[in-house]
């Protein structure tokens, strides 16, 4: 026992000794320590990143410095140049200071600003024992495109997050024994160099976040010791390389975000060693091959955002290591449940769920049929995405059996039945739930009470009936989006709270519960709520106590829709406390007054809706302030005065103006020309006079067809949640009214009928080719029909009826192939209705009024081109008898004076002929 204790202690030692030799790594060599020295003296260090380098200190011991542990000599120096609470970080113009390191294998620089370090390149011939360099992050704007090094041991090279703006030179893959490469996010451009290049030693390559703009090349699939390879965010187009492909070492690849438009290529499936897979948003198209289930090694599989279709792979089911599955937003068709049974189905046969699956998304594509029990074995699953697909059937218990995991669930946009006793208690505790569109009714859920971690709930569409129980909207203090629109649910709606756990986190705090019949005044909420939608239920009593009840209180709501309700009295002048609003939709209610000015402190303003009301008076000139505004919609009110200028001067951003079925008089303001994002212009049903201004050409997006979209925002959707919340229009066209919310920022509309304008219409109109519905009737009108008007290629709606229009329908009318509604009606048109088949498909309603001809009318034209046309052809064919005939008589008089003239005058011929025909004669006779 003794002689272990001693041979414990005697290790104990020589380790102490040894860790104590290697923390002390010798003494610094004195060049080196001068060479580092200078390097502090020379650059410029606000953030003192170099503090710790001390003269009088052995240089090994300074930060960023490690020393051989023999020879002293500095092998690596580490230098993080940037901090992030400062914001600023080290700057180094020069590198003369690093010949004396003649022994670093590695120098990280990293976050150091080398933007005047020109040269930088020859820090790799400087040090002929560089193994490892590292300059990401470093500001770096320039890259030789050619280079003679002489560096043979490189393996690692990291030039990430720099600004080269330049192709990748070929010289940075002619290092013998490179390894690793990394150019994340360095505007690397162009096309990649052309190969092959013999690194037998190559294993990862990172580049994503680039802006190549080309195709993939060959050569880099045919490194067979590649391991790993992302390339997303590389602008990369064309198809994937469907060579050979020898890549059977690789365990990462990435080729996310792209423009790659191949099928997969067949070599992918022979990479047995792969571990993540991520191909999504691409334009990949063709099906996922069962050749996939020999990627036994896969984890995560991403092929999202594609063209992909077939059948689902339900093989893939069978990758027993998979633990992420993203085949959302494809093509996949057939049935959902073949997916889910092999998952369960491993050798042994019952040995219980073998499947790692922790995410799956398969959302957005065309499966269809029933979830299998089998799918509730999925034990690991936390993560569940199969919404909008065409699933169908019946849920019970046994369908939620063992997921224990499950935190989210989203499967809302499908045709199931959830049928469970109305004492279940679900296995998991969820905290995003969303199943809008399931039949859950109609009894409220009672389940959902024992979901004590819920943040996200949207029960929308479910067939509930009936009144909501007390203790959810106690539960409901701690749900941040909460949708149960769309159902039939009564009663009034309590105050609404947050519980004391989620204060002062900050929003989304969303509550839609729109299209019910709920009723009673409204509740008060939280400032902290971001959205709120009770559209079309039956609250009443007016919006003061809602609106003006916390006057020092600022409130953090973004969206209000209030709109289809039975609100009477006046709109409150309180609006100052409402800051953050983006969009106040108050229409369909029974409210009067006028518009009040309080109105023009909402600067972030982009949605105003106030129509179908019983508002009256002029605009209030505080709205001009709402300069972010997208849509103003005061559609059927009793709104009077002139349209102001600072409508077209001050609401630049106006996509949508909607003032439709006032009172609204006076002449229209060249001002509103300068709407250039203007899709939609309704001023019909007013009493507006004068000219149709000259300068409509200047509405560009009814020239290009749809606005353009701008500070990155998502184009009209206002919502925290994309798609749960998009502007919507009423636009009057084709002789009906259509409700436009998802294709509206494609639709173009100008509709100023039943006003009192006059004059031409402008010349300049016909310039706006991207306009789809046009509407100017019952006005007064004159001139002609534009001639340019076949210019208007997209045209769908054409209404000019009841107007004074004269002259002839133009003939390249019949070049508008989109027009599907047509009325000229009551005007002073004349002549013949152009021929086609579009044209003659109208109504003869659409053309009466006028002194047209033609079909569809019944009246008949005098002269009808059809039958001019048949008597040019009867004229051809008598001219054509007439020289047959012609033709004729010379051909006879030439044949016979031909024949006759030398028999006639020339005698031998002529006694030749009569002997001819003497013999004939007698040998007939004989």
């Amino acid at each position: 026992m003794r002689v272990l204790y001693y041979l414990v202690l005697v290790l104990f030692f020589s380790l102490t000794v040894t860790l104590k030799l290697s923390s002390c790594s010798g003494i610094c060599k004195e060049n080196e320590k001068k060479a580092l020295l200078r390097l502090k003296k020379e650059a410029n260090d606000p953030t003192n990143v170099l503090s710790s380098w001390i003269d009088k200190e052995d240089c090994c011991d300074w930060e960023g410095v490690l020393c051989h542990n023999v020879t002293g000599s500095v092998v690596e120096l580490t230098i993080n140049g940037w901090d992030w609470t400062e914001l600023k970080g080290l700057n180094i113009d020069n590198f003369q200071w690093l010949s004396s390191l003649e022994n670093l294998d590695s120098l990280d620089m990293s976050g150091v600003d080398l933007s005047e370090a020109i040269n930088w390149t020859e820090v790799i011939n400087i040090l002929p024992s560089l193994v490892n360099l590292r300059f990401s992050n470093c500001s770096l704007h320039s890259i030789p495109p050619l280079f003679d090094h002489n560096n043979s041991v490189l393996e690692n090279l990291d030039l990430s997050l720099n600004n080269f703006s330049s192709p990748i030179p070929g010289w940075v893959f002619s290092f013998s024994n490179l390894v690793s490469l990394d150019f994340t996010g360095s505007n690397f451009t162009g096309s990649f160099p052309k190969g092959p290049f013999h690194l037998t030693s190559f294993t990862t390559f990172k580049a994503s976040s680039n802006s190549f703009s080309s195709a993939l090349p060959q050569w880099l699939f045919d490194l067979s010791n590649l391991e790993y390879l992302d390339l997303s965010y590389c602008g990369l187009e064309g198809p994937i390389p469907s060579g050979n492909g020898n890549l059977t070492k690789l365990t990462y690849l990435s080729l996310a975000s792209n423009n790659l438009n191949s099928t997969i290529p067949n070599w992918l499936y022979g990479c047995k060693n792969l571990e993540t897979l991520n191909l999504k948003k691409n334009s990949l198209e063709g099906t996922v091959s069962d050749s996939i289930s020999n990627l036994t090694s896969l984890t995560s599989i991403d092929m999202s955002e594609n063209y992909l279709s077939g059948k689902l792979p339900s093989v893939i089911g069978k990758l027993w290591k998979l633990e992420d599955l993203d085949l959302s937003e494809n093509r996949f068709e057939g049935e959902v449940s073949e997916i889910f049974n092999t998952m369960n189905d491993c050798p042994p046969i019952g040995s219980g769920n073998c499947s790692s699956l922790r995410t799956l998304r398969l959302n957005d594509n065309k499966l269809i049929g029933n979830l299998p029990k089998s799918f509730g074995y999925l034990s690991n699953l936390q993560f569940c995405y199969i919404l909008n697909n065409r699933l169908e059937g019946v849920l019970t218990e046994e369908h939620f059996t063992n997921l224990t995991n499950l935190k989210f669930f989203s499967a809302s946009k499908s045709n199931l039945t959830l049928r469970v006793s109305s004492d279940w208690i679900p296995p998991f505790q969820v905290l995003d739930i969303v199943i809008g569109g399931w039949r859950l009714g109609p009894e409220f859920p009672l389940w959902i009470q024992s979901q004590q971690s819920i943040v996200t709930l949207d029960i929308s569409n479910a067939g509930i009936v009936g009144e909501v129980p007390t203790w959810f909207w106690n539960l409901s203090s701690q749900i941040r989006f909460l949708n149960m629109s769309h159902n039939q649910l009564i009663g009034e709606i309590p105050t609404f709270s947050i519980s004391d756990s989620n204060m002062g986190s900050g929003g989304p705090w969303l509550i839609y519960l729109s299209s019910n019949n709920f009723s009673g005044s409204l509740p008060h909420i939280p400032t902290m709520v971001t959205e709120l939608d009770l559209s079309d239920n039956s609250f009443s009593e007016g919006l003061t106590n809602f609106l003006c009840d916390k006057r020092n209180e600022t409130y953090m709501l973004e969206i209000l829709h209030l709109g289809g309700n039975l609100f009477s009295e006046g709109i409150p002048d309180c609006w100052m406390n409402w800051p953050e609003l983006r969009v106040v939709n108050l229409g369909e209610n029974k409210l009067t007054g006028g518009i009040p000015r309080s109105i023009g402190a909402l600067s972030n303003l982009k949605s105003l809706d106030l129509k179908r009301n019983k508002l009256s008076g002029p605009l209030p000139s505080s709205l001009n302030n709402c300069t972010r505004l997208w849509k103003i919609d005061l559609n059927e009110n009793e709104l009077d005065g002139n349209l102001p200028p600072w409508l077209g001067t001050r609401l630049s951003k106006l996509i949508v103006l909607s003032l439709r079925t006032n009172k609204f008089e006076g002449e229209l303001a060249p001002e509103l020309c300068q709407l250039n994002d203007l899709q939609i212009l309704d001023l019909a049903n007013n009493n507006l006079f004068g000219a149709i201004p000259r300068c409509v050409n200047n509405y560009t997006a009814m020239v290009n067809g749809r606005k353009e979209i701008r500070d990155g925002e998502d184009e009209m959707d206002y919502s925290y949640y994309v798609g749960v919340f998009r502007e919507s229009a009423r636009v009057a066209t084709k002789g009906n009214t259509y409700q436009y919310d998802t294709i509206l920022s494609l639709f173009t509309s100008m509709d100023l009928s039943n006003n009192y304008l006059s004059g031409n219409i402008p010349m300049s109109l016909t310039s706006l080719v991207g306009l789809r519905s046009l509407n100017f009737s019952n006005n007064h009108l004159t001139g002609s029909i534009p001639r340019g008007i076949d210019k208007m290629k997209v045209l769908e709606s054409l209404d000019i009826s009841n107007n004074q229009l004269s002259g002839e329908i133009p003939q390249n009318i019949l070049s508008l192939y989109s027009l599907s509604y047509l009325n000229v009606s009551h005007n002073n048109l004349s002549g013949r209705i152009p021929l086609s088949t579009q044209l003659q498909s109208f109504s003869p309603s659409s053309f009466t009024g006028n002194k047209l001809c033609g079909l569809p009318l019944e009246e008949k034209c005098s002269k009808n081109p059809e039958v001019e046309n048949e008597e040019d052809d009867t004229n051809g064919d008598d001219n054509e008898v007439e020289w047959f005939y012609v033709s004729m008589a010379i051909g006879f008089i030439v044949a016979f004076w031909g024949v006759s003239a030398p028999l006639l005058f020339i005698r031998p011929w002529r006694h030749a002929y009569f002997s001819f025909l003497d013999r004939k004669w007698k040998s007939w006779h004989t």
